[in-house]
């Protein structure tokens, strides 16, 4: 089913502080946490990159094939794209259709997400190689209402994707590899914070 994933991110340094602060506001965990191995696809020509789309498939408790492109209208406020998501019953069966498609694996990145619920939207405590996040995604409304309660700065909030904040710290601290997977990093000595005023989206579109 489509439908406009509407979400922002804020960094994450205490985990355990915000549990606390989403346990008092009366906020359910729906799930244990779950490790996440993703696949990003591409044509030859990089045809999906150009046009700012995503073709994945994610493997966790089950296996989902997503298409991630972009929405109607834009809003600076958050970041949308149109998502397609369909679920999967075999990851290595969906892999090689999707190869023979000609759709090449060319990217993969790894996550731990613990999920939430509060005021109708859905709160993902996740770690990825480089930092952790909290990503919120709802409606504008809902949104907005979960930052506001949760005390959250929203000049700091960031628009950008996970594959598109590694893309920029790759340039800036000259990572060698590709993947965005947890051993990848375990090589390296990079600190986030550093470099977290290039995401933050500032005072853009206001509040």
């Amino acid at each position: 089913m489509e439908h406009l994933e509407i979400e922002l991110k804020f960094i994450m340094p205490n985990r355990s502080g915000l549990r606390d602060r989403l346990l008092d506001l009366g906020a359910a965990c729906t799930g244990k946490r779950t490790f996440e191995h993703n696949i990003r696809y591409e044509t030859a020509d990089g045809r999906l990159q150009k046009n700012n789309c995503l073709l994945r498939l994610r493997k966790d408790q089950g296996t989902t094939l997503t298409f991630k492109s972009p929405p109607p209208t834009t809003d600076t406020r958050f970041k949308i794209h149109r998502e397609l998501e369909v679920s999967v019953g075999d990851f290595d069966a969906m892999d090689a259709i999707l190869n023979a498609l000609g759709y090449c694996r060319c990217q993969v990145y790894e996550k731990w997400r613990e999920t939430w619920q509060l005021n109708d939207a859905t709160l993902c405590l996740d770690t990825m190689p480089f930092g952790r996040f909290l990503e919120i995604e709802g409606s504008p409304d809902t949104i907005m209402q979960n930052v506001h309660a949760l005390g959250l700065n929203w000049e700091r909030r960031i628009l950008s994707s996970y594959l598109a904040i590694f893309e920029i710290l790759r340039d800036k601290a000259g990572l060698p590899f590709s993947d965005v997977t947890f051993d990848n990093f375990n090589t390296v000595n990079i600190r986030f914070d550093r470099y977290a005023s290039l995401f933050e989206a500032g005072d853009r579109g206001g509040q």
